[in-house]
């Protein structure tokens, strides 16, 4: 009897030793199963992470693309208009320029026929019983010009010749000095 008690308590621990063997393999499953899974999520984690951090690095790179060709369209903008006003400048010099040597020219002119026709002594004579020293302003073509603001002369441009024009420009260059007067009236003698 002492042999069948004795394989009892053997074939008992044998039982024990098998549900805790058993019970070991569980909880060595379990929690492999539970790393595993844990493993998954960080995976899946890192994966978003990675995505997310790629979204926002191609969308800060889209901003920044965007933002460096508007900027390059504003500076070609900008050089477009430097480039334009330089030669509106240019243009506007070269006229001036051409405007003064014309005048400079037209008064040599006079000036050449007003000396041979004083060495021929016809000028003299004919102008001697005739000059009136009001004549100056009598002819000039604006009365009252002095005392005119720039809207005011500008509306009587057009009424000008060229001529008259040219001897207003001269005029209130040596005087006034109005820019946008003297503009104008160069237009209009560049126009006829």
């Amino acid at each position: 009897m002492v042999d069948r008690g004795r394989a009892r308590d053997v074939n008992e621990a044998a039982r024990r030793f098998a549900e805790s063997l058993a019970e070991s393999y569980r909880l060595v499953y379990a929690q492999a199963a539970e790393s595993g899974e844990r493993q998954q999520r960080r995976a899946q984690e890192f994966s978003e992470l990675v995505a997310r951090n790629l979204r926002e690095q191609t969308e800060a790179s889209r901003s920044t693309a965007q933002k460096l060709s508007e900027q390059a369209d504003r500076q070609q903008e900008a050089g477009q208009e430097f480039v334009r006003e330089s030669v509106e400048a240019y243009a506007q010099f070269l006229d001036a320029a051409f405007s003064r040597y014309q005048t400079a020219t037209e008064r040599a002119a006079g000036t050449a026929a007003g000396v041979m026709g004083a060495a021929t002594g016809t000028v003299a004579d004919a102008t001697a019983s005739t000059v009136d020293p009001t004549a100056e302003t009598a002819a000039f073509p604006i009365a009252g010009y002095d005392e005119m603001n720039v809207e005011e002369v500008s509306k009587r441009l057009n009424d000008l010749s060229v001529e008259e024009l040219q001897l207003l420009r001269d005029y209130e260059e040596r005087n006034k000095r109005r820019d946008t007067l003297l503009e104008q009236m160069d237009r209009k003698i560049r126009a006829t």
